[in-house]
């Protein structure tokens, strides 16, 4: 308490020289609106700036949270677009039918590999989620893989970017159908083979995936053409496709549970033994 006390003797001159600065001003606020208008402009500009950081910084370290509820969000809403009857005379080419509610499962890419000639993704889903060696594996821009090997929480898949990966894929405007498959080059790009040359195709179409597939449903996207060669001894066009997916930045995904895939599966293997 001594020490207040020699602290305000001390400076006495200096602290009444800063009460009596603070009175006049507060006369003068009170006295005259336009300092009186500036002072709460100021304060409400400080104020506003602190709580602008404030908000950055929770919305910052609340982003993981806001993913996870964007991707199940996104998940709800492909599977009504899925769903969605058609009342138009032409069938969109966009909607994927015979994809339920429940046939889509939100999942994570953990690890992803794509500088080697047979890339692998792991996701964080597994057994216990429901999934499933050789169920497909998309996001909003198109297809990624085909998941290869289960535990009980987590999956690897084949990426799109690997060697062994092949499915039916076909031009969306003409339907002409051929193999997808990558030949090890760019990540960037993945060819189409087997595509017969009477078939009307230029630079800038759209390839999705093919109606012979029991992995992927059909008319999910893939990507574009880019270039066009010909192949003069079994006469088919080989397509250079650049992909809508940049695959080396992959977050979300969902995996694609078709109930129906048994069923066919089972079919086409009686036809065979007959």
């Amino acid at each position: 308490m001594q020490q207040i006390f020699n602290f305000i003797f001390k400076n006495s001159n200096r602290l009444l020289f800063l009460l009596l600065l603070g009175v006049s001003l507060s006369l003068t606020i009170q006295s005259h609106s336009f300092h009186r208008s500036k002072i709460i402009s100021s304060a409400n500009f400080l104020s506003g700036g602190v709580y602008e950081k404030v908000n950055n910084l929770n919305e910052y370290l609340n982003l993981k949270t806001e993913n996870e509820a964007l991707a199940l969000e996104n998940a709800k809403l492909k599977s009504l677009i899925f769903n969605k009857k058609d009342t138009t005379a032409i069938k969109k080419l966009d909607s994927l039918k015979g994809i339920e509610s429940g046939d889509i499962l939100v999942s994570k890419v953990i690890h992803n590999s794509y500088s080697a000639h047979e890339n692998y993704l792991t996701l964080n889903s597994g057994e216990l989620e429901g999934v499933r060696p050789d169920m497909g594996v998309i996001n909003s821009l198109g297809i990624i893989g085909i998941i290869e090997n289960t535990s009980p929480n987590y999956a690897t898949v084949i990426s799109i970017l690997n060697k062994k990966f092949q499915i039916n894929a076909k031009i969306k405007k003409s339907n002409h159908f051929g193999s997808l498959i990558w030949n090890g080059k760019s990540t960037g790009f993945v060819q189409l083979i087997d595509v017969p040359r009477l078939a009307a195709i230029r630079k800038g179409d759209t390839i999705v995936t093919g109606g012979q597939s029991v992995i992927f449903p059909e008319n999910v996207n893939i990507g574009t053409i880019d270039k066009i060669e010909i192949d003069n001894q079994t006469n088919y066009y080989t397509i250079n496709v650049k992909l809508f997916n940049d695959m080396t930045n992959l977050g979300h995904v969902y995996i694609i549970t078709r109930k129906d895939r048994e069923e066919i599966i089972n079919l086409e293997k009686g036809n065979k033994d007959e």
